[in-house]
């Protein structure tokens, strides 16, 4: 199984193109378009959203992992297998979060693109070929390499939002059972409680819930937490015991 995230979005042809490259060198493998609406170009948004799908998917699972505003740049593309699952896609802290946390990891370069090959693509000309060739067991032409550093900047679980889904639904970076017992918690000012499901409160109320991927999540019962709040991806959550 291959499994797509990106910040591409759908409603350009990148994705397809992608997918188009795996279907061609890997057919029969099933492709998963898991999220193509990581916020553009934030890596760190997209660092702390991984961790929270992957468990999701079966061992041997290879996922092609593309938020990279520095293509074709100094960043290096690269595989990780890490906890059993493989993970391509730049070296630019993407998968920081997910080293952090592993219980195993190992890590290769991907061989630099012949010059004929765009510079500006590597998710459809470097990281589709080489995660079409993982899914097929092959994993000659790949260069052994230590682990990089985890970005030491980065919290073990971040206190932010880091994505707004379609129905306004506020997803932040941290980890729900992470929490303080007794946790005080509040966004752009507003005290917020905690509910296990939406109808657990009346329609129009904001609360705070563990969502169905284990991350602290804010919504409005029947309605959109983004816009009742007025709140985006890169807001702060108060989180005090």
């Amino acid at each position: 199984m291959i499994v797509l995230f990106t910040d591409f979005g759908i409603q350009d042809p990148y994705a397809g193109q992608v997918k188009s490259v795996l279907w061609q060198k890997s057919p029969g493998i099933p492709v998963i378009d898991l999220l193509h609406h990581v916020p553009d170009y934030d890596i760190r948004a997209g660092a702390y959203l991984l961790p929270a799908y992957v468990n999701a998917f079966p061992r041997n699972s290879v996922f092609v992992c593309v938020v990279d505003p520095g293509v074709g740049g100094e960043r290096m593309p690269c595989v990780a297998r890490i906890d059993e699952r493989w993970f391509v896609g730049p070296d630019n802290g993407l998968f920081s979060v997910l080293q952090q946390r592993a219980q195993q990891s190992d890590w290769w370069r991907i061989p630099a693109p012949d010059k004929s090959i765009p510079m500006t693509f590597h998710g459809r000309d470097v990281f589709a070929p080489v995660a079409a060739q993982l899914a097929l067991g092959d994993v000659s032409g790949l260069q052994a390499i230590d682990a990089p550093s985890v970005n030491g900047d980065w919290p073990e679980d971040l206190a932010e939002i880091i994505y707004v889904d379609h129905y306004g639904n506020l997803i932040s970076g941290y980890r729900f059972q992470n929490l303080p017992q007794q946790a005080c918690i509040s966004l752009k000012g507003k005290t917020l409680y905690p509910a296990r499901i939406f109808s657990a409160v009346e329609p129009g109320e904001a609360f705070y819930y563990q969502n169905s991927n284990g991350l602290l999540e804010v919504a409005v019962n029947l309605g959109n937490a983004s816009k009742v709040l007025d709140v985006q991806a890169g807001n702060a959550l108060l989180i005090s015991a």
